[in-house]
């Protein structure tokens, strides 16, 4: 069984840090591309960051560059996001996301995690 489970959400004054993780199981993780993504009320889900492996290529949305910081542990199967300089417009729900797309593909997400910004 897949599991992704996220963790150090919570409520943050604005120009606070959190850091999120997410730990996944059931999968060799280290075969997928993980990513965070978070949802606002009344929004699109949206990528803000995914790193590769085992080169750890980084991506991100040009509205957390400079701020977030995504990065991973292939031996504890965990994938982290740190998040400084948080602001009121990053309050979301955010969600952990491993997929692979070679065969066998997958596709799994964790089930999400509040994070509030504000003051």
């Amino acid at each position: 069984q897949v599991q992704l489970v996220e963790s150090g959400g919570g409520l943050v004054q604005p120009g606070g840090s959190l850091r999120l993780s997410c730990a996944a199981s059931g999968i060799a993780f280290s075969t997928y591309v993980a990513s965070w993504y978070r949802q606002a009320p009344g929004k699109e889900r949206e990528l803000v960051a995914s790193i590769a492996s085992p080169i750890p290529n980084t991506d991100y949305a040009d509205s957390v560059k400079g701020r977030f910081t995504i990065s991973r542990d292939n031996a504890k199967n965990t994938v982290y996001l740190q998040m400084n300089t948080l602001k009121s417009e990053d309050t979301a729900v955010y969600y952990c996301n491993a997929v692979r797309r070679v065969w066998p593909s997958g596709d799994y997400w964790g089930q999400g995690i509040q994070v509030t910004v504000s003051s």
